[in-house]
């Protein structure tokens, strides 16, 4: 049979497509003959999450939109770095007036902005749509992560400082642990999500009752450090077009931005 994606001859049984490492065990299928047999999701249907990468994992998509891996993760790396660095002048500039909002008014544009966002990327299939839903998570998410550098003594503390430094640190490595042993990374998937809803739910019951919740921290700043090598070895899978280095960049980003605010609130305790 052929890759529905980049149209390579591969053999039966296969996982992979060797070529642009599309999953081909429940995606669709396109025989010698032409005929092309689609399974998974339909794009009427409201995916969120998990379910959202399922979705891009099984779609089909035209041979025309396949772009090489090298331009693929050139792209997702791109704008990877559009979204961090927006986060830094958000940082930089606003922190003492956001921090004079309204902290209720904050949290709707946030919520709002931010779900928002996730819909729109991970429903669209052009490439400035979903750059689009990019930017209105990463703006919101910006302006609450320079609310907290702000209270953490600005851009230039110590803490802060230190923060952004391990959090370069621990996503290279964590690129490099994918990029090395992806088979393991591909065996995590349920288990993060498990571990990241029961934490969830931990969080929320200790702070009902009052509880420090410094434990959390550490476990969920190692959780977001292997969501970051998950994601990475993730976006590999889905077929490699343009919308798709979008998607997989907002997964990735997202888990950067949680690990820097666990370190952040880590490191202020030790200080």
């Amino acid at each position: 049979m052929r890759c529905p994606y980049c149209n390579t001859e591969v053999k039966d049984g296969v996982k992979f497509c060797t070529e642009c490492g599309a999953t081909l065990n429940a995606a669709a299928v396109q025989r010698d003959g032409g005929e092309r047999i689609a399974t998974g999701a339909g794009n009427s249907a409201l995916l969120l999450g998990s379910a959202a990468r399922k979705a891009r994992l099984v779609k089909a998509v035209s041979e025309d939109q396949i772009i090489s891996t090298r331009v693929y993760n050139a792209i997702m790396l791109g704008v990877l770095l559009w979204g961090l660095l927006i986060n830094v002048i958000l940082c930089a500039t606003l922190g003492d007036a956001v921090s004079r909002m309204n902290p209720i008014a904050l949290l709707i544009l946030y919520v709002v902005c931010a779900f928002a966002g996730i819909l729109i990327s991970g429903r669209s299939d052009k490439p400035l749509i979903s750059f689009l839903g990019y930017n209105m998570v990463v703006i919101p998410f910006g302006l609450v992560i320079s609310l907290l550098v702000y209270a953490y003594g600005g851009a230039g503390s110590d803490i802060v400082m230190y923060a952004f430094l391990y959090t370069m640190v621990i996503t290279l490595g964590m690129t490099g642990a994918a990029l090395a042993f992806p088979n393991l990374f591909a065996k995590l998937g349920g288990a993060l999500l498990g571990v990241l809803g029961g934490l969830l739910l931990c969080e929320i019951v200790l702070l009902i009752i009052g509880v420090s919740q410094s434990v959390t921290d550490w476990i969920a700043a190692g959780l977001f450090s292997l969501y970051i090598a998950y994601d990475i070895y993730r976006s590999q899978q889905f077929p490699k077009t343009v919308d798709n280095a979008v998607d997989c960049a907002l997964d990735i980003y997202l888990d950067i931005a949680n690990l820097f605010i666990r370190l952040l609130r880590l490191l202020s305790r030790r200080k």
